[in-house]
C-alpha cells in the first residue's frame, strides 16, 4: 500500500507540472493536420510503442467515428515485417525514418514518443521530418532528451520514472482526443451513443 501511495503521488505531481500551453499546441497540430488532410505518424519503442499503437487506434475509431472526414493516423511500429526487415538489413536505428521516406508529405504531423527523449531511431525520424519542413511533436520524460529540443512542439513529463512517464503520455493523448471530439463532434460525440446502446 505504501507503493500505491507513493506512485499515485508521483503521478499527481507530474500532472501538476505539465505545461498546458504545450498540450494546447499539440492539440492544435492535430487539428491542423486533420483540416489539411495530412497524415499523422506516431512511433516509439517498448511501452512508448504501445502508447503509439493505442493512440493510433483511438484516432482511427474514437476520434473519427461518425465524421465524414476522418483522422489519418499511422503507427509506424505496428508493421512488424517492415521493422524487422529494416532492422536486419539496414539497422534498428532506421526503423522509423525509412517508412517516413515512403509516405511523408508537407501537411503531415510526425509524433515521436521516447521516455528518455534520446532513442536514436526516434531522433533520426524526427530529424528527417524537420529537414523536410514537416511539423513535429515530441513526447518525452526524464530530462526531455534530444527530441524535446529538436521538435516544433514538446510535451515533457517532468519525472524520473519510466512508468509514470508512460502513464502521463497516455493521459496527454486522451486529452487531445477529447479536445478533437469536442471540436469536431460537439460535447456529445456519436461514439457515446454506440457505448450506451451496447450497455442497455
Amino acid at each position: 500500500m505504501d507503493k500505491a501511495k507513493e506512485y499515485l503521488g508521483l503521478v499527481k505531481q507530474t500532472i501538476d507540472k505539465l505545461d498546458q500551453s504545450a498540450i494546447n499546441a499539440a492539440a492544435q497540430a492535430f487539428l491542423d493536420a486533420y483540416h489539411k488532410g495530412g497524415n499523422i505518424y506516431v512511433f516509439g519503442n517498448g511501452g512508448s510503442g504501445a502508447t503509439a499503437s493505442h493512440v493510433a487506434g483511438d484516432f482511427l475509431k474514437g476520434a473519427s467515428y461518425g465524421l465524414d472526414k476522418r483522422f489519418k493516423m499511422i503507427c509506424l511500429n505496428d508493421n512488424i515485417a517492415s521493422m524487422m526487415a529494416i532492422a536486419n538489413d539496414i539497422g534498428y536505428e532506421d526503423i522509423f525514418i525509412e517508412p517516413l521516406k515512403n509516405f511523408i508529405g508537407k501537411d503531415d504531423l510526425v509524433i515521436g514518443i521516447s521516455g528518455s527523449g534520446n532513442s536514436e531511431n526516434v531522433v533520426r525520424a524526427m530529424t528527417y521530418a524537420k529537414d523536410q519542413g514537416v511539423k513535429t511533436l515530441a513526447l518525452s520524460g526524464f530530462n526531455g532528451g534530444k527530441i524535446s529540443r529538436l521538435a516544433d512542439i514538446s510535451v515533457h513529463a517532468d519525472v524520473m520514472d519510466m512508468e509514470v512517464c508512460e502513464d502521463i503520455h497516455m493521459i496527454i493523448f486522451n486529452i487531445i482526443k477529447k479536445e478533437m471530439q469536442a471540436t469536431l463532434m460537439g460535447d456529445n460525440p456519436s461514439m457515446g451513443k454506440v457505448y450506451d446502446d451496447r450497455v442497455s
